[in-house]
């Protein structure tokens, strides 16, 4: 993995992605929280193919600007970029299109992890 990788992913928005349907608010228009998952998303995958069997990435933090809404029916484009390795800790550029501009941008770290122990440590969580 190196810094400078980019990925893609589209997404159509749905009724069950707006604000009204998520909590968000109470518009039919893409949810801020949907849309950063979208970020999310487009970042893990961007990173998947570079990681050692047994690991994965989880998001540890979101610095994201929602610019602009979009409707149901609209296509949203997902797109990143590594910016950062520090160790295992990774730091994405993001940003979020639709057919008609700019809709949202900002930062997305994700951290490498063992998979199976990162379980096992969530899942000792139940016990306390």
């Amino acid at each position: 993995m190196e810094v400078g990788i980019e990925h893609t992913i589209t997404r159509t928005v749905d009724a069950s992605m707006t604000a009204a349907r998520m909590g968000s608010g109470l518009l039919e228009v893409l949810a801020t929280p949907v849309m950063i998952a979208g970020m999310e998303q487009v970042c893990l995958e961007c990173c998947a193919p570079y990681l050692p069997e047994g690991c994965s990435t989880v998001g540890i933090s979101v610095n994201i600007r929602h610019l602009a809404p979009t409707p149901v029916g609209a296509e949203v484009r997902y797109q990143c970029r590594l910016a950062q390795i520090d160790g295992k800790r990774l730091v994405f550029s993001v940003q979020a299109f639709d057919p008609v501009s700019l809709i949202g941008e900002g930062e997305h770290e994700r951290f490498i992890v063992n998979s199976q122990r990162f379980t096992e440590k969530s899942l000792s969580r139940l016990a306390k």
